[in-house]
This record gives structure tokens, sequence and C-alpha cells, in this order.
């Protein structure tokens, strides 16, 4: 991306009212950003459709400014993701998660939004909506305006198209650094990572799919799927059988992150806190 495009993300931000957020990347030191929930810190997500927000443990989490891999793994919470979207995969991933009662959340890429009318909202109601930038540049490729405009310029169309507030991003082929993570702490945003790689934008069949899945089905676990991959859609029905056989439960990152969140110690880790097995550069 050059210069120029940067500048017109930056321009539609503000013209949305997206430049309140907590003054950009040069304030990341400052104290921990975040929106207030009212009297409760827990995130509301009983059943489908429940709205969400952020939590205490969510905010805690923020004021970090490290990126998340996984839970604490206490009990048999799982966290299904699903990025680049939206896309033409998505009716029936949506579709498919409402039928069988999964829960999960996806990292969407905003210019991706006009692609399907009232997408972000039915993801939403299906468990949350993340911020997977603007256009899905190597954010460390680029220069720290560029990167900024990216990321907030997503979250402000995300935000407009969901209907609700948008405090979760992922970056764009895992790859980050701390200049990326401090803007995304400057914007209220946790970074969200993965325990397992499904490896289906690596060109992993349905049956590798579900096999990667499946093995990383543990408490606290964070999946990293894609919505617009059709091998991926063909994976779920036999990655919700297995949930069902060990007795896990699905929920959205933030519930996940908000029922058992992990220690500092824990974040301060990284992958090697969750054992997780990340590849650094994927189709993600």
């Amino acid at each position: 991306m050059v210069l120029g495009a940067a500048a017109v993300l930056v321009t539609v931000l503000l013209s949305v009212g997206g430049g309140h957020r907590h003054g950009g990347a040069a304030q990341a030191s400052a104290s921990a950003p975040g929106r207030p929930t009212g009297s409760g810190g827990g995130v509301k997500s009983a059943g489908l459709g429940g709205r969400e927000a952020e939590s205490n443990q969510v905010r805690t989490l923020i004021a970090l400014g490290k990126p998340i891999y996984c839970a604490a793994r206490r009990g048999n919470e799982v966290a299904l993701t699903f990025d680049d979207g939206p896309g033409p995969y998505t009716r029936l991933v949506l579709a498919k998660l409402r039928k069988h009662g999964v829960r999960a959340t996806f990292f969407d890429v905003a210019r991706n939004i006009p692609l399907l009318a009232g997408a972000t909202r039915r993801e939403r109601a299906i468990g949350g909506v993340g911020d997977h930038t603007f256009t899905h540049p190597l954010l460390t490729g680029l220069a720290a305006a560029e990167a900024e405009a990216e990321i907030a310029g997503a979250q402000a169309a995300l935000e407009r198209s969901s209907g609700a507030p948008v405090f979760l991003f992922r970056p764009p082929y895992g790859r980050r650094n701390e200049s990326i993570d401090a803007i995304a702490r400057a914007h209220g945003l946790l970074e969200i990572m993965w325990t397992v790689d499904s490896a289906d934008s690596l060109g992993a069949d349905y049956a590798q799919i579900e096999r990667n899945v499946i093995a990383g089905l543990r408490g606290g676990a964070i999946i990293l799927m894609h919505e617009n991959h059709g091998q991926t859609v063909r994976a779920l029905l036999g990655i919700f059988a297995a949930l069902g056989r060990l007795h896990m439960r699905t929920v959205s990152v933030a519930q996940l992150l908000s029922d058992d969140p992990p220690s500092a110690a824990q974040v301060r880790a990284g992958g090697r806190g969750c054992g997780a097995g990340v590849k650094h550069i994927t189709g993600d």
C-alpha cells in the first residue's frame, strides 16, 4: 500500500469519528483503554444472539499490550475463529454454525463488508466480530501511519456494519511486532493470535483440516480457520461431532478470555505459554 492510500484511510476514519480512540499509537503507554460496560464485568453470551461487550478481564488483557494465544486452559471451552470474510461461503458457514448451536468469532477484512449485506451483524449474533484490517496487508511491511490507518479504519467500518463495539484484532498472516502491538492497544484492541492452525490456508484438504483442529481441541484453545475455503466448510461437521464427543463447549473469544483468562505470566510467554504451534506466514 502506498502512502496515498493510507492517507485516504485516515481521512475516512476521521470522517466517521474514529479518530477519538485514545489518540493513536503514541499513547500506547498510557492507562488501559476500554469502554465502560456497566456495573457487571461479565460478557453477555447466553445462547446464540447474545450481544457481547468488553469484560473486566478483557480490559485487563488489553492493558498488557501483548498478543493472546490461548486462555488459561482450566475449563472445557474453546474458541473457533474464522478469518478473511465476509465472502462467498459466509452464508453457508453461518447456517452450519447456527444449525448446530456452535459459536465462533469472525475476524473480518473491512473492504469485504459490501460483498454480503448484513453479514457482520449475523456473525456478531453467532459470537463476535474482530478487526482483520481494511485491505489485509502485511502490517510489518508498512510505515506506522499506514498500519494504524489499516487497523483503525477497519475497526470503525466494522463497528458501523456490525452495530457493536469491535475490540478484538488479528494481524494478517499472524505478522506483528511491538509497533503493531502498540497500535492495537492504543485503539482499545486486544490482539488475538491462535493455539492451533487448521492449515486450511496452506492447502490442507478437508480431512487434514479436521485432523488438525480435532487434535487441538482442549480447554482454552483458540482455533484458526478461514471462512473463504470450501474445504473448511466441508470439515465443519466432523469438527462439530468431535466437540460433542469430547464434551467441549464452543464460545466466542471474548467469552473464553472472560471465563478463563490467562495470567499475565502466561501472556508474556506468548505462544510458548499455550504450547501453540503458530505458523507466522500463512494464508490468514
